[in-house]
């Protein structure tokens, strides 16, 4: 039997993805937390190899099976849905499964990268700013990435141009309408239940009270979204939280798209 190991942060962003993709197909695995937002990913104690070290996703979590790290939460899902048992969360029909890939591929470009912006910019500017130099040079002193290690930098200083709010912002903005837009007439965005409505109700549950306006008129997205809360694999990965919101807890994402 293959020894399965889960290095995970609060069920908010890419953790929540992989706690419930993990709970959905019914793999068994030790459950590590780690506290991303504190740069616990980059700890010695967690096995990494060059794809899990320099990760596009940011701070995500990390899965190992018989030693062997993995990164990128859809990735890890997908792998999952192959290892595991239970229904499928990837669509069968070639098409529909071309579709929910680039479906994830414009939450994890568009979406995620402004979540985290507008989420560290709320929750974990704060936190950071109060640290010492020496403190902050020792949780980012790992971090193998240089793009990842000057985000860390950014939101430590506040350093969240105005522009650069709203362009994030109007990219939430976008992201719901689009979800609406896909909801009319069916339950979830690709087929039957699938990795698609993980990952983006992982990037958007936090933005309900980040970005209000998003979700005023969205009333199929906030009822797909109460769907999803309500699957027995989610409300498990819920209860990982380790107290409070887990949507408010955030650590750094993907970089922003610089082209738009």
């Amino acid at each position: 039997m293959m020894a399965t190991i889960l290095y995970h942060g609060e069920p908010n962003g890419p953790s929540f993805t992989v706690l419930s993709a993990l709970a959905e197909k019914n793999v068994e695995a030790e459950l590590k937390p780690i506290d991303l937002a504190k740069g616990e990913r980059h700890s010695p104690a967690v096995p990494k190899n060059a794809e899990v070290a320099m990760s596009i996703e940011g701070e995500g979590p990390v899965l190992v099976v018989d030693g062997e790290p993995m990164a990128n939460s859809v990735f890890i899902a997908c792998y999952l849905d192959d290892v595991g048992s239970g229904p499928a969360i990837r669509p069968a029909d070639p098409y529909a499964r071309w579709e929910m890939m680039a479906w994830c591929r414009f939450v994890i470009e568009r979406i995620a990268p402004a979540a985290a912006f507008l989420g560290t910019r709320a929750h974990l500017t704060g936190e950071l700013g109060a640290l010492s130099d020496e403190a902050f040079a020792a949780l980012t002193a790992n971090i193998a990435s240089t793009d990842l290690r000057e985000r860390w930098e950014m939101v430590r200083k506040g350093d969240f141009a105005d522009a650069q709010v709203a362009d994030s912002e109007g990219k939430i903005i976008a992201g719901v309408a689009r979800v609406e837009l896909r909801l009319e007439n069916r339950d979830w965005l690709i087929g039957d239940f699938s990795i698609a409505d993980l990952e983006t109700y992982a990037w958007l549950a936090g933005m309900v009270s980040l970005v209000p306006a998003a979700f005023e008129t969205a009333e199929r997205t906030l009822l797909w979204m109460e769907r999803v809360k309500a699957r027995p694999a989610v409300a498990a990965a819920l209860a990982k939280a380790s107290g409070g919101d887990p949507t408010v807890v955030w650590a750094p994402g993907p970089e922003i798209n610089r082209w738009g």
